[in-house]
This record gives C-alpha cells, structure tokens and sequence, in this order.
C-alpha cells in the first residue's frame, strides 16, 4: 500500500513534469500546460486510428471518401496546425456523430452524412473537429483527468466487474469518446465558421445544421446526436452566435460569393446506407439474426444489447448479469475453450462436449476469482459451424449464478443456423435522391413518392425539413429505398 509520502511523490513528479511541459497553443499563441509533446499526440493517434476503425468499420464508398479527403486536405491547409499529417474517414455507423482524436484524425459516422443537406453544413462539421485537432482539446482533456486523479489513488479499490468481459474500449475508442467542456466547444465552433469560410463555404449553414440536431436529439435522445452538441451552450446561444461570426468573417473576407452547394452534396449521397445495416446483424422480435454469418439466437426479454464488429453484447436491466457473443480463436474445439480460460482468466469448473441443434460444441462452466472480491462465474460455449468457431458466453456474480443459469443455457441451446430467406436476404435502407416534379409540400413530396407515413418525421429530419415547407418543381429531395 502507497504511503501519504508516496502520494506527495508522485505529485511532485507530476508537478516537476507540468511545469517543464508548457507549450504554445497553436490556436490562441499562449501557454499552454501539457503532458506530452506533439510528436507524442501524434504516436496517440497513431495507436487509436486502428482501434477506432475496428470499432466501427469503414464504410466503402470511394466517391464519398474522395470528397471528404479533398476538402479535408483544403482545409487543414489553412488551419493553425497544417503540417499535420491529417487524415479524414467515413466508419460504418447510422449514429449521426463526427469526432476526431490527437494527432489530425477525424472520423465521419455514415449517419451525419447522411443527415447533411448541402457541403456548406458538411464543411461547418469538418471545421469544427479540425479545430479540436488544432486546439489540442483531446490533449488538454486528458492532462486534465490525469491531474483530477491524483488525490483518488489511495481510495480506489479494485473489484471484479462484469465489464472487463465485455469488449472493454480501448485507449482508442476513449480519446475518440471524450467529451469536451463548454469553452472547448465554443472555440472549435469559432474555428469552424472560420475554417469553412476560408475555403469558401457559408457558415451560416452549419447553425442550420444544429437546428436540424436538435430536433433529432428531441426525438431520439441524447445518445443520438453529437457530443459536441449536447456539451455546448443553449442551442440558441449556439446558434446565433455561429451567424454572428458567419456574417463577420464575410464581411471581411475578399470573396463575394460563399457556396452552399445542395445539389452536388445530395447527388453525392445518393445510394448512402442509412439506419442498420442488416449484413452486420440484426435484432427483431427478441433475436440476433446476422444473414452473412447465418446464425441465429434469442435476446432475452427486456436485456438491452449493443452490436459491433467484433462482439454482440446482452445485459440485464438490473446490470447483474451479461451475455457476449464473440469468434474463437484455435484450429477445434478443444484449442479454442484453452483460448477462452486463458484469455479471460478463468478456472474449469467443469466441462463437457455437446452437440446444438446439430451443430458440435463444448459447454463449461469456470470461475475468475480476484482477490478481496466475489467471484464471478461463467457458463461458455465454443459452437461450431461453417468453418468458425463461436463463443457464447454468460456472466456474472457466484451468488446470482443459479438464478441466470437456465436462461443461459436456454440462450446457448437456441443457438442454431439462420434458414429463413427473408432474414438471409434482407436488404439494407439507401438514400434515393429525387426531383419534386411540380411544386407542393414536403409532406405531399413523401405522398408522391409512396414513402410510409409513419416515416414522415424522420425523412423531414433527414432533409432539414419542416413536412410543411414547400419544395419547389425541379428541387431535389431525400427519400429510403431499398
């Protein structure tokens, strides 16, 4: 145990470090207190840009990743930081979200683009996260949560938790995670009128783009919209505040003109994947189906669940008890339970081999046990079927162990290979791009083009639109199809 002297050491050290790490923020020209070098932040991002992209995957679209790429390029040209060796990425997810980690990373979730309704907004967002690169905000957070935990060392007292089986995020994931204060938000949206009326686009257009964010936060929750959003000041703060600076940096700009540029961006899009994506897996009616993997098995009643590429995860609601399907490692059966034991920390309890609805497996009951805590326990399979190897297992507490144990296994026996062709073959929502041909509402818009009226608020938020607002013949509009 760390004495009150070690404690004050480790400050010291800490302090010392502090004092010889102040550098010249590149955005504002003043000092600034970090704990790491540029070339360090540089090696950060590095290390998180492959974690980030096994998270979430890319999402292939060349002309779309061309797009972002040159403008991108354009305007880390112009930045206060543009020797960095920027680069800008589009991952496969329907959450509407853009981030960026140190060292110039900025990611593009499919969901934002698909909710951008010309280049000037895309262009506002861009701004915005270079200016979290320039500022060095992820850097500032992280020397700020160092130093917020020197006096919590000696009070932190190390338990088991169900989480450390759930794929944990990574050092990657959590930078690309961060949240930032109010004033760090309010720089990078100054940085963003800037950035974006440098190379020629209307600001204003991105404080139209957080009207559109907050009436999707009001629908859906905060879990769907941006960080960036939900840690800023009131929306009509923000967003006067952006057509304030808008306008400023146009009056004093030499250009006369500033793009919007609706048709080009929408005719960009069309084809664009949004909401889920069925070949990456599904849930409907209380089951996992994933078409490209052909398996199939039950979500128990009332667990929340999370997809990803590399895990599917279940929870009870009383947070007690988790579910995780993952591949195997090993060439059979028997290399791969060792896997699992060994990756995981286990001890065998017991073990035997089984057949799934026809498929081979071994079931095994083990136990990992950290000293000063309860012991967890876990019923594991290793499944085996077309050429991999699954691993499903249960967890939680020794002591809830029997009272989860048979929807446990009731999930591993339910296990089996997805047939229904309807589920093999499900196909994905896009972006249909069409031309109104006479001049009505957006909602008579929709009506035309025989889109479901329970999907009318949701298309009106993917167009920026009020279904009342009246599109004009010859204007182009977001529909879904197949």
């Amino acid at each position: 145990m760390k004495t009150y002297t070690d404690f004050l050491k480790i400050f010291s050290v800490l302090l010392l470090l502090s004092l010889s790490s102040c550098a010249i923020n590149p955005v504002t020209g003043k000092k600034q207190l970090v704990l790491m070098s540029e070339a360090q932040e540089i090696a950060m991002g590095q290390q998180a840009d492959p974690e980030v992209i096994a998270f979430f995957g890319l999402y292939e679209d060349p002309q779309l990743q061309e797009f972002i790429t040159e403008k991108g390029n354009e305007m880390a040209a112009i930045s206060h930081r543009p020797k960095l060796a920027y680069e800008f990425k589009i991952v496969d997810s329907p959450v509407i979200n853009a981030f960026a980690v140190p060292g110039g990373f900025v990611y593009f979730t499919r969901g934002i683009m698909a909710h951008f309704n010309n280049e000037a907004e895309f262009a506002g967002v861009l701004g915005h996260e270079i200016g979290h690169v320039t500022a060095r905000h992820s850097v500032i957070q992280q020397r700020n949560q160092l130093l917020g935990q020197i006096g919590l060392l000696a009070g932190v007292i190390l338990v088991p938790e169900l989480g450390r089986f759930v794929d944990p995020l990574s050092q990657g994931m959590q930078l690309a995670l961060l949240k930032f204060g109010r004033d760090a938000e309010r720089q990078s949206d100054e940085l963003g009128v800037e950035y974006s009326s440098q190379i020629g686009y209307d600001a204003t257009e991105m404080a139209d783009f957080f009207e559109t964010l907050e009436r999707q936060q009001a629908n859906t929750g905060a879990n769907e919209i941006p960080p960036f959003l939900s840690t800023h000041p009131s929306p009509d703060e923000r967003n006067a505040t952006v057509e304030v600076l808008a306008q400023k940096w146009q009056e004093k700009s030499k250009l006369t003109d500033f793009e919007v540029d609706r048709d080009s961006y929408l005719r960009k899009i069309d084809g664009l994947i949004v909401g889920a994506d069925p070949k990456q897996g599904f849930v409907e009616n209380n089951a996992f189906y994933h078409p490209v993997l052909k398996i199939q098995f039950p979500v128990p009643t009332g667990w929340q669940h999370q997809n990803t590429p590399q895990q599917f995860q279940m929870a009870a609601a009383e947070g007690d008890a988790v579910m995780i399907l993952t591949l195997a490692s090993g060439a059979n059966l028997e290399e791969a339970a060792n896997a699992v034991l060994e990756n995981y920390g286990l001890t065998l309890v017991e073990s035997k081999n089984e057949t799934i609805n026809g498929m081979p497996a071994i079931l095994m009951v083990a136990d990992n046990v950290q000293e000063q805590a309860s012991t967890i326990r876990v019923l594991s399979s290793l499944i085996q079927f077309e050429g991999n190897i699954y691993s499903l297992m249960g967890v939680t507490d020794v002591a809830n162990f029997n009272s989860y144990q048979a929807l446990f296994s009731r999930t591993i026996r339910d296990f089996k290979e997805l047939r229904d062709s309807e589920k093999l073959n499900r196909k994905p929502d896009v972006l249909k791009i069409k031309t109104i041909p006479n001049s009505m509402s957006l909602e008579a818009a929709f009506r035309y083009y025989g889109m479901p009226a329970e999907r009318f608020e949701e298309l009106s938020l993917l167009n920026g639109m009020l279904l009342s607002d009246q599109v004009d013949k010859g204007m182009l509009i977001k529909v879904v199809g197949k």
